[in-house]
Order: C-alpha cells, then structure tokens, then sequence
C-alpha cells in the first residue's frame, strides 16, 4: 500500500506524461507515475515523427541508446482519386547532418525507452495501476487520487493529467467538458513486416533514410481525413484517421477505409509480400483553437492528448505533447521552488508559458478549413486534378470535353486562393 505523499503524482505514460515526470524527477521533486497499461507505450504501434530538438530540451544525448528507426529525409504528400495519386515532396535540407534533426520511432518501443529514462531520474512508475478517481476535498481542490490497486487516497500536491483524448477523469471530476465527436479522431493502423533492404528499394531510400507519406482524397470518400505510410527500418507503418462525427454520419467503418487504402494501386506495390505484424486504433484529438479545454485548475493540470493540443498543420502532435508535459512541469516546478500553492492563479503560468512556446496551439486552424467544403478539398478537387494531369501529360491528345477543361480551371483557381501552392500560383495554360 502506498501511504507516502508526493509532490506530484502524474496519471499516463504516454509522450506528455513521461515528459512531466521526467522534468519534475530531474528537479529533485517527488513524482509519482501511473499507467494502466502492462508498460509505457503497450498501447502504441504506429511510427511517429521525432524532432531532435525537443526530445533535447529533455535527454541531451538521446542519441546514444534511443530506438530511432530512421532518421526523416523526406515528406511525401498524396493527392489520390480511386486509381491514381499525384505526389508533391519535400526533402530536408538538413537531414544528412552529423546530428539530423527529424526521425522516425515506432511509439511502442521509444515510448518503453522514455519510461526507464524517467525512472532512471528518480521517479516512481508504477504500471498496470488504474487511476479511477481523482480525490478533491469539500473546496473542490484536487488532493491526490484513488487507484484500482488499493483503498484510500494517494496524496500529492498536484496531479498532471496526462490520460489520452479520450480518458474519464477529469470530466468525471466536472474538471472540464468530454470532447465531442467532431473533435476526435479515429485512426486505425497496421504494422506489416518487411526485409530491411525491401523497404529501401521500393521506397528508394538508402540505409538510414526515412520517408513518411500523407495521403488525402477520395480515400476518406469524402470525410475529413487522411492516411498515412511510415517507412521503418524493417516495418512499415500504414492507416487512416477520420472524424468520429464523419463516421457517425456516413456510417462507413473504419476498417473498410483501411482495407480500400491498402488496396489502392500506389500503395500495394510498397506492401506487397509484407506480414501483417500488428493491428491497432486509437482516438486523437482534431479540434480547433477555440475548444481547447481549461489546461489547470486547483490542484491539476492536464497535458498532451487530454488537453486537446495537437497542431494539426503538420503531423506534430507527439512533439506538442512532449512540449505541454514538459512546460506544465517547469511551471509546477517554478510554482514550488517559489513556495507557492497549487491554486489556479499559480498554474496560470502553465498556459502563459504555452502560448509562448514555438509550438502556439492558435496554429490549430486546419480542421476549420477542411470542414467550410470537405466534399470539395476530398472528393472533387483530387478527381480534377487527376483528369487535369492526365490530359497535360497526353502526347498529341485533346481534352475528353470542354467541360473538363472549365472543370480543370476552376480547380486551379480554388487551389490558388487556399494558399497551398503559395500567394499567386496559376496551373500552367495547358492544364485549363
């Protein structure tokens, strides 16, 4: 029984929570850590993009012993319609450095790493403990929490909740509101095995190079979302995510959107002949800056997935989480070297350091912008786009019909104005 109080007890194990304690551990403060999976990351298998940088700011020399499937050259994007995709790519200029700054991880594995990091700190890490309550005494001040392993309450000052998207505690707790299904996701992944020098071959990479495909169109059959391909050093990693609200909606399932995915024609030759490893979903969050929860309270704070922070201009929402955890920690910390109380007005600094950090949630804004024409950025403009292609690069043909030319143009007057080609790009003359 544990009977001993702690300055902070920290309710996940996942990217956020393993950064507080980390943090806080390294400060000399007494952490306690609760995971109800069998270990930190049990319930991850996808690969993730890793920035250096911030991983830094917590384990200097990372380097040495992190499971780091590849380091990250190149970022591919797919335009798909039901047979064919267009691809846009963009290579790192800074990827061959001595010490490159992007990698890919398979989150099972760094995310076992990361735990005996913070154990190694100083920390108490206790798995396959679930935390079912959090205490709060008459005042409505959080005081510590109730586990499934014991009677009573488990003290501490503060309690940083880092349980997921989708975790109970805090709205349990009338702490903040549960996420709608339009603010969650769901995406469903795979891990195919394949021979370390196949990889290289179909993806064209060399030994250590990484590359990582985002796909978008017809494939989410017109529901806002995306799949995903990560080359691994001997895996690749495959899904797709859409809008829990989409899936209601549509009622489409998750593992049909999966299976068309694999079986569209540009993806099959790079699995081909694979093992199917691992099978897994999992609920991310997809909202906007305005529906981001209270981020602290008397007594807690809540970080990662469960705060809802994800930028979703870019595949970031491991590195935000690891930003959160370790921010609201330096917060906690700064809260008590300084002898202060654990009350609202004291983890306020948690959000003002937040919005300071390079990683500002106001960036959110991608999910407002599909959802103005979903049908449109999903559906028509991948479709026109392809037939736009496919007559530009015909040798000696003629458009099919005028209107495909009209249809072409106007594509690429919406595809200007969205800004993703940047100010005042015109398809070339031949595509209209």
């Amino acid at each position: 029984m544990i009977e001993e109080r702690f300055d902070a007890i920290v309710v996940g194990a996942g990217m956020a929570g393993n950064a507080a304690a980390l943090t806080m551990a390294k400060r000399g403060m007494k952490v306690l850590q609760l995971e109800r999976g069998e270990c930190s990351g049990s319930k991850n298998v996808q690969g993730a993009i890793l920035d250096a940088d911030i991983v830094e700011q917590l384990i200097p020399d990372f380097r040495k012993d992190a499971p780091l499937e590849r380091r990250l050259v190149e970022q591919r994007f797919w335009i798909m319609d039901s047979r064919s995709h267009i691809g846009l790519r963009y290579r790192f200029n800074d990827c061959n450095d001595e010490r490159p700054n992007r990698y890919i991880v398979i989150r099972a594995q760094f995310d076992k790493w990361f735990s005996r990091k913070v154990r190694e700190a100083g920390a108490t890490v206790l798995c396959q403990t679930a935390v079912t309550k959090l205490a709060q005494n008459r005042r409505g001040r959080v005081i510590g929490v109730r586990t499934d392993r014991q009677e009573g309450i488990i003290h501490a000052d503060v309690v940083v909740i880092a349980e997921g998207v989708n975790g109970l505690l805090g709205t349990c707790a009338g702490l903040r509101e549960r996420p709608t299904p339009d603010q969650v996701a769901l995406e469903i992944k795979e891990m195919h095995l394949l021979p370390r020098e196949t990889i290289e071959a179909r993806f064209k990479l060399k030994r250590d190079e990484g590359v990582v495909i985002e796909a978008a169109g017809t494939i989410s059959r017109g529901m806002t979302g995306m799949g995903f391909i990560y080359a691994n050093r001997e895996c690749i990693s495959l899904g797709i995510g859409c809008l829990v609200s989409d899936l209601q909606r549509t009622g489409e399932t998750p593992y049909g959107l999966l299976d068309r995915f694999k079986r569209h024609p540009s993806v099959v030759p790079l699995i081909k002949g694979s093992e199917l490893k691992e099978y897994s979903a999992h609920l991310i969050p997809k909202c906007d800056y305005n529906t981001i929860p209270e981020l602290y309270g008397k007594g807690w704070v809540v970080v990662g997935d469960a705060a809802e922070l994800n930028n979703t201009s870019y595949r970031g929402r491991l590195n935000v989480a690891m930003i959160s955890g370790r921010i609201a920690a330096e917060a906690i910390f700064s809260v008590k070297s300084r002898g202060g109380r654990s009350t609202s007005k004291s983890f306020s600094l948690y959000k003002k350091m937040m919005s300071e950090s390079c990683e500002d949630p106001k960036k959110k804004d991608m999910p407002a912008l599909m959802h103005t024409q979903p049908d449109n950025f999903l559906l028509t403009y991948p479709q026109l786009v392809s037939k736009a292609i496919l007559n530009f690069a015909r040798i000696g043909g003629r458009p099919e019909a005028e209107e495909e030319k009209s249809d072409a143009k106007s594509f690429g007057d919406v595809w200007s104005w969205t800004g993703l080609f940047g100010d005042g790009f015109r398809f070339p003359r031949a595509w209209r």
